[in-house]
């Protein structure tokens, strides 16, 4: 282990006592949020986990307002809260929309569309684990191609793939698109606090294990996290204007894929069908290779890439 200093501020804005599952890195994404943004910000909460994290009615684990909302309307929500702060003379008050990702990348994203579109100066982040945990580990469009959930059990498991959901903001030419995870907390807390002072639409796609969903140990949720990133499963980038790109990381050695999937349960199935693994080797590697190509096109060089052993 390479011991660095720790740079996370110490100020906590997210209480005890909120009703996480252990090992829960949406708890933890949260947590890192409020660091980077402080106290001045309005949370709009859709129906998700976090609806029950938070606390039952009449409380929740935040230091900051939180406004309970329908599934599909995060965004719309929270452009409203924004609109009514700023004609009260608030203006400077960051909105946050907190999602997961059925409400995201399925039910919410029309309305999400609109805000991009139109520009709308809030920051929305989906906490993405993958599947609707909430109601029961059902598929969402951001269920990865050969996952296991209680609607795509082990003898057919989801054959299509994730949602690209990064280049469909991307797309809307919005100020801000960042990728992060908890398990890279210093990454994490810079881009929150770069979004903080960029005005209009900002968007953060966060990867959060589910140790119930994902059929895994608890303790394993950092390192699951940890091993998306160095498998390039989860690049780390930033996309500006939607086409400004950045990787922000790359681990220095190769990690086998492999090495990721046996963490979860829901990949057991697949090391029976080494070709399906193989399928998704093929796909990450576009994936990046893409990456590479826009990064370079807006760099001039691939070089700037940082790619330091941070943590094993």
């Amino acid at each position: 282990m390479i011991m660095r200093n720790w740079t996370v501020p110490m100020e906590e804005n997210l209480l005890k006592g909120h009703v996480a599952c252990q090992g829960c890195l949406g708890a933890l994404s949260m947590r890192l949020m409020l660091k980077g943004l402080g106290t001045n910000v309005a949370v709009v909460i859709p129906a998700c986990c976090w609806t029950i994290i938070s606390g039952d009615v009449l409380y929740h684990a935040l230091k900051v307002p939180v406004f309970h909302t329908a599934f599909e309307t995060a965004a719309i929500t929270a452009t409203g809260v924004k609109a009514g702060l700023t004609m009260r003379g608030k203006g400077d008050t960051t909105v946050l929309a907190w999602a997961g990702d059925g409400g995201t990348f399925d039910i919410g994203l029309q309305a999400i569309s609109g805000a991009a579109e139109r520009n709308e100066d809030i920051i929305y982040a989906v906490y993405d684990n993958e599947a609707y945990m909430n109601t029961g580990i059902q598929r969402s469009s951001a269920t990865p191609y050969g996952a296991w959930t209680t609607t795509t059990p082990a003898k057919r498991p989801e054959d299509k793939p994730k949602k690209d959901i990064v280049e469909i903001l991307a797309a809307h030419r919005v100020p801000y698109v960042a990728t992060v995870t908890p398990a890279y907390p210093e990454d994490f807390l810079r881009k929150v606090e770069k979004a903080k002072k960029i005005k209009g639409f900002r968007f953060f796609h966060i990867l959060s294990p589910c140790p119930p969903g994902w059929k895994m140990p608890s303790d394993y949720s950092v390192q699951a996290a940890r091993l998306a990133v160095q498998t390039k499963v989860f690049p780390l980038l930033e996309i500006e204007n939607g086409e400004k790109y950045t990787i922000n990381y790359e681990y220095p050695k190769d990690v086998p894929l492999e090495e990721y999937l046996k963490l979860q349960g829901r990949f057991k199935h697949l090391f029976k069908t080494p070709e399906k693994i193989e399928h998704i080797k093929e796909q990450v590697k576009k994936r990046w290779d893409y990456l590479l190509m826009r990064h370079k096109l807006t760099h001039g060089t691939t070089d700037n890439i940082v790619r330091k052993v941070f943590y094993k």
